[in-house]
C-alpha cells in the first residue's frame, strides 16, 4: 500500500516526467517529426464530445498530467518492484511498453472518442513511422525520467507496511 510520503513523492516524479515528455515533443517538431501535442488532442476530444461546453486547453493539459501522474502511480504500484535492471533500463522497458499501448490500445480508441480514426500504430495518419517514432521517444523519456525522480525521491515500490 502506498504511504502518504511514497504517494506524494510519485505524484511529483509523475508531474515532472510528464512535463519533460510534453517538452520533449515540442523539441522534437524542431528536429522534423511531428509534434504530438496531448493537452491540445485531448482539449479537441473533449470539445468535439460537449459541443456546447467547450473546454480550454487548460483542461485538456489537467487530463494529460493527470495520465501521467496516473502512469507514475502504476509503475510504483505494478511494475517497479517487477523489472530488471537498474533505472535507465527500467526507464526505457517502461516507455517502449507506454509505446505500445499508447499505439494500439489509446490512440485509436482517443481518436475515435475524437470523430476521427488514428489506425493501430497510426497506420490512418499522414506519416504512421514519423508519429510512431515521436511517441516512442516521447515515452522513453518519459519512462527515463519518471525513474530518475523516482530513485531521486528514495521511492522504491510501495511500502512493506501499512
Amino acid at each position: 500500500m502506498f504511504s502518504a510520503n511514497t504517494f506524494i513523492r510519485t505524484v511529483i516524479s509523475g508531474f515532472f516526467a510528464t512535463f519533460t515528455m510534453a517538452m520533449t515533443a515540442f523539441i522534437l517538431g524542431g528536429l522534423g517529426l511531428p509534434v504530438v501535442d496531448i493537452g491540445h488532442i485531448i482539449t479537441g476530444m473533449f470539445n468535439f464530445v460537449h459541443v456546447d461546453q467547450p473546454y480550454s486547453i487548460l483542461w485538456g493539459n489537467i487530463g494529460y498530467f493527470m495520465g501521467g501522474v496516473m502512469l507514475a502511480l502504476a509503475w510504483v504500484a505494478f511494475l517497479q518492484q517487477r523489472v530488471p535492471g537498474g533505472w535507465f533500463v527500467q526507464g526505457a522497458v517502461y516507455g517502449i511498453g507506454i509505446t505500445f499501448v499508447s499505439g494500439s490500445v489509446l490512440s485509436p480508441l482517443m481518436s475515435l472518442a475524437a470523430g476521427e480514426w488514428f489506425g493501430f500504430f497510426y497506420l490512418n495518419t499522414w506519416a504512421p513511422a514519423l508519429l510512431l517514432l515521436a511517441g516512442f521517444l516521447m515515452h522513453v523519456v518519459y519512462g527515463i525520467t519518471l525513474t530518475v525522480c523516482l530513485k531521486y525521491a528514495g521511492v522504491n515500490g510501495l511500502d512493506e507496511k501499512v
